[in-house]
């Protein structure tokens, strides 16, 4: 999807199954990263591949809390 685009990050291809909207909020939740979090964010969807879910990462789960 598009809303991927301009993130310059590596997407799991799993993201692309969801629906429309949820793709949209992890979006915006890539793009609140600072540089020490595209950095760790590198660093798992590298090391952990296709095991990677971003939706189940302590990261993800407390953004979505403080929204």
């Amino acid at each position: 999807m598009e809303f991927f685009k301009e993130l310059d990050l590596p997407v799991p291809k799993l993201v692309y199954t969801y629906s429309e909207e949820k793709q949209r909020e992890i979006a915006d939740y890539l793009k609140s990263f600072d540089d020490s979090q595209r950095k760790a964010y590198l660093i798992a969807f590298d090391h952990l591949e296709t095991s990677f879910n971003i939706c189940k990462s302590n990261g993800f789960k407390e953004w979505k809390k403080s929204k």
